[in-house]
């Protein structure tokens, strides 16, 4: 039987670079929105541009925070950003932190991520490759928008790349402070102008065969290209580099994307994903929020 793990205020779940609420049956969150609303929480998933900056996104956010508010008839929300959308909910709770009861961050790159250094330094400014990466990438922003329903919010590829290495997150943290730690690999601020900030995200396990695991296989592949974070990372975010608020944890044995939850055909993580949105649920409960 699912236990009551009700929050005071309704959830967003934030969804990051290239993300949705869902395309057909396909749920990005796999399992975790209906099982949060199993124990009791309403939920809510935004749409975001699925291909923009911190800022655009989370000026987006904003609007449907006020949504989602008008709504319920609830005072705050607690929001729980993925990848970048920790970035866009970081925005929402500095600018209105009066509607924001909590800030979680699950595999958010809140010191940038050395992958997007990679790509970026890849791309050429003025040349071929980055013009055609831009395009690319824009139009494949457009077509998840398009599928998915969201067909009139902007897309800029390379402006959520830029906004994603190590040297645009810093200006986006010199700006937007709020729950980060004041040293590498440490915890940061767990309350800040009332708004809650946590943290949780792992590391990609052993590697899989292809034929196994395809996704993890990706992402394991993806983090030999960390410097600063070798074998702690998730292929996507280093270990610290996530690291905001009260770290629940930062080295659960998962990539990047199966702590968006269980998807179909994937070989189960060593943790469940879905319950630990449902235990911090419960603590969030816990902190009557």
């Amino acid at each position: 039987m699912q236990r009551n793990a009700t929050t005071r205020y309704p959830i967003l779940l934030v969804h990051g670079l290239f993300g949705f609420e869902r395309i057909g049956p396909f749920d990005l969150f796999h399992g975790v929105t209906q099982a949060l609303k199993d124990a009791g929480n309403r939920v809510f998933v935004p749409h975001l541009s699925a291909t923009q900056d911190n800022e655009v996104r989370g000026e987006q956010l904003l609007l449907q925070i006020d949504s989602v508010l008008r709504g319920t008839g609830a005072a705050k929300v607690n929001l729980i950003g993925h990848s970048q959308g920790a970035l866009s909910a970081r925005y929402a709770a500095a600018l209105a932190p009066h509607h924001v009861a909590s800030v979680t961050s699950v595999s958010g790159p809140n010191h940038g991520s050395e992958l997007a250094d990679f790509l970026r330094k890849a791309l050429v400014p003025g040349r071929l490759p980055e013009t055609v990466a831009q395009n690319v990438a824009t139009l494949f922003g457009d077509f998840l928008s398009l599928i998915s329903g969201s067909t009139t919010l902007p897309q800029n590829a390379l402006a959520s790349l830029d906004a994603l290495t190590t040297e645009g997150v810093g200006k986006f943290n010199d700006k937007y402070p709020q729950g980060l730690p004041e040293t590498w690999g440490g915890h940061g601020a767990e309350q800040v102008n009332g708004v809650r900030y946590y943290s949780w995200s792992g590391v990609v396990p052993d590697a899989v065969l292809p034929a196994v695991d395809p996704v993890r296989s990706v992402c394991t592949a993806l983090s030999a290209y960390f410097v600063t974070e070798p074998a702690q990372n998730d292929g996507f975010v280093g270990r610290f580099s996530s690291h905001l608020g009260t770290v629940i944890r930062s080295d659960y044995p998962h990539d990047h994307l199966a702590s968006l939850g269980r998807a179909h055909g994937r070989r189960p993580s060593p943790v469940d994903s879905i319950q630990l949105y449902v235990e911090h649920a419960l603590r969030l409960q816990a902190a009557n929020l």
